[in-house]
């Protein structure tokens, strides 16, 4: 059993599709960040970088409670805890998934992160921020596009946690000062996604 701490934001979501995807039974604890539940001592204790998502898996390596933050590090966990094809044991598929969730973790996290609050929730208009994180967003996606123009999925011909930790934040391509249809790779890939029943499962969470 595992305990997913969590909200409804890109990061948060990543994490329920892999449960999904995984089949690992699992109870959803919301922690409302629009009201600072984050900070409270409980969560803290879990995640002292006081961000969800986060995890206890009730039955850890040798079977004691282990606490796991850092939505990257939570995908990997669960991968590699399942034995799951979304994460290879070995060979350049594996390198592939974690170089590309890497991208996802250093790079489309953090950028669209920045797009959605200088272009939906900052108080003062910042031009120059909003256009230096539209520019890096565009280049993003063309990576992306590049990339699945190539492959059917980042990591290569098979669905990973790659895949994963990327979709939410493509997901919210209405809030993105772009046009995804641009994107026909990245569009193709978003759609075909968006029929896993998994995925749909994982977005719900935790508001089904």
């Amino acid at each position: 059993m595992i305990d997913l701490y969590t909200w409804g934001t890109p990061n948060g979501r990543k994490v329920s599709i892999l449960l999904e995807e995984v089949g690992l039974e699992y109870t959803v604890h919301p922690v409302n960040i629009t009201q600072n539940q984050q900070f409270t001592p409980e969560f803290l204790a879990i995640n002292p970088n006081n961000k969800i998502p986060a995890i206890v898996d009730l039955e850890g390596p040798g079977g004691a409670p282990l606490a796991v933050f850092e939505s990257g590090a939570i995908l990997i966990y669960l991968a590699e805890k399942t034995g799951s094809s979304l994460l290879p044991a070995s060979g350049a598929g594996r390198y592939a998934a974690l170089e590309w969730l890497m991208l996802q973790m250093g790079g489309v996290g953090p950028i669209f992160g920045q797009v959605h609050h200088f272009w939906q929730f900052a108080k003062e208009d910042v031009p120059y921020a909003k256009e230096r994180f539209k520019a890096e967003m565009l280049r993003l996606y063309g990576v992306l596009d590049k990339r699945l123009s190539e492959t059917a999925y980042l990591a290569g011909d098979e669905y990973s946690i790659a895949d994963i930790a990327t979709y939410p934040w493509v997901a919210r391509f209405a809030w993105h000062p772009c046009d995804i249809n641009d994107y026909i790779c990245v569009k193709r890939w978003y759609d075909r996604l968006s029929e896993r029943e998994a995925v749909k499962r994982g977005m719900d969470v935790p508001n089904g």
